[in-house]
């Protein structure tokens, strides 16, 4: 199993677990462990809510474009 890491400016998505619900998907605003793991602090797109969450199996991370001298 891969564990989910994250740096500020990703996105969370959070696949709908039943038929008809839509995915939603927030912006990582901060990450609370050095090396990536959850919790986040995110603002979700669709209420503009701030929160923070520990995401479910049903998530997972969408990197942002990084610089490859990043590291």
């Amino acid at each position: 199993m891969t564990m989910m890491t994250a740096r500020p400016g990703d996105r969370l998505v959070v696949r709908s677990v039943h038929v008809g619900e839509h995915v939603r998907d927030a912006e990582i605003l901060e990450v609370k462990h050095e090396d990536g793991s959850p919790p986040y602090v995110v603002r979700w797109t669709d209420t503009g809510h701030e929160g923070l969450v520990f995401p479910g199996a049903d998530a997972f991370v969408e990197h942002a474009d990084r610089d490859p001298s990043d590291g």
